[in-house]
């Protein structure tokens, strides 16, 4: 996938872009090429991007550490502003505060915007945090609950208190 010069977007009908994505995505690993669509239109101060993409991963569950496929599938969008870049990056300092309206994407209106490093990001954030192969997976397994009889003594009045409620 090639950057788009985001001037160009300017004089496209609608001044809108679709990208069709059969295609790898380097640095993703994945099992089937990623397919889908991505529309980028030039909103005057903003792009607006629309994704919709899957893919299978391979992923290794965190219980069982076995290796199990993933259905990997996205339905973005985001708001890109078109911001002029600090012309003097030195006078920033190393630590300052920011607002919450400061975080936001950005990219020089007269810059290029890489659909790639989009989509990339865009299936990395969907990346499940826990991987997990399935309710059967063996390393799900419970642990073995302690006998009655082990139980730490500063523990006792909690263990007691319990037993009350299983009775009611």
């Amino acid at each position: 996938m090639e950057a788009i010069y985001i001037p160009h977007l300017l004089k496209a009908p609608n001044r809108r872009a679709e990208i069709i994505v059969q295609d790898q995505i380097a640095n993703l690993d994945t099992l089937t090429p990623v397919k889908g669509k991505i529309a980028v239109r030039h909103g005057g101060n903003f792009l607006e991007v629309i994704s919709q993409a899957e893919t299978i991963t391979t992923l290794t569950c965190d219980r069982c550490l076995q290796h199990y496929n993933h259905r990997l599938a996205i339905d973005a969008s985001e708001l890109i502003w078109l911001e002029s870049e600090l012309e003097n990056i030195e006078d920033i300092p190393t630590e300052r505060e920011v607002s919450f309206e400061d975080l936001s994407e950005t990219l020089p209106p007269n810059g290029h915007f890489d659909p790639e490093a989009w989509l990339f990001e865009q299936l990395s954030l969907a990346l499940p945090l826990r991987k997990v192969c399935g309710e059967n997976c063996s390393g799900a397994a419970e642990a073995p609950h302690k006998e009655e009889n082990n139980i730490d003594s500063r523990w006792s009045s909690l263990a007691a208190l319990k037993e009350q409620f299983k009775d009611s």
